[in-house]
């Protein structure tokens, strides 16, 4: 199982989920996908065990991931001040990978019906849908 985490500007969304997923999955193998090298940089730091940076890295690495995290701006061309190309957006809208998106309300972006929280609870959320996935795959392969 493959797990990329998509990230930009800062990095600082990307370094909590990477934490969170390695805390939760220590086998499973997290890549960190950054716009910037500050953002895959953070990953790695967080214990990403692999990382690259923009955008032809991202559209490479969508197809052979199984799932994609992050925030539900990554299916927005142009989001995170412009450092979303519209070539990312539609890599990772077109991956068959299992999307896990953090409805984080910025970019122009804002989901409704969802309840408002701190992006503790979100990446919590997150996790708990990933392990999920990861069983409901796990069973099926058997």
């Amino acid at each position: 199982m493959k797990i990329a985490v998509i990230d930009g500007q800062g990095g600082g969304i990307g370094r909590a989920i990477v934490e969170k997923l390695k805390e939760s999955f220590p086998k499973v193998q997290v890549l960190a996908l950054g716009t910037n090298s500050v953002a895959t940089g953070q990953m790695l730091r967080a214990g990403a065990d692999e990382g690259a940076t923009g955008e032809n890295a991202i559209v490479y690495n969508m197809k052979y991931v199984d799932i994609v995290v992050g925030v539900i701006a990554i299916l927005n061309a142009n989001s995170m001040m412009g450092e979303l190309s519209p070539k990312m957006a539609e890599a990772i809208g077109e991956s068959i990978a299992y999307k896990v998106l953090l409805p984080i309300n910025r970019c122009h972006i804002h989901v409704v019906s969802v309840v408002e929280a701190p992006l503790g609870v979100h990446i919590n959320n997150a996790i708990q849908v990933i392990k999920e996935y990861i069983d409901n795959n796990e069973k099926l392969e058997k």
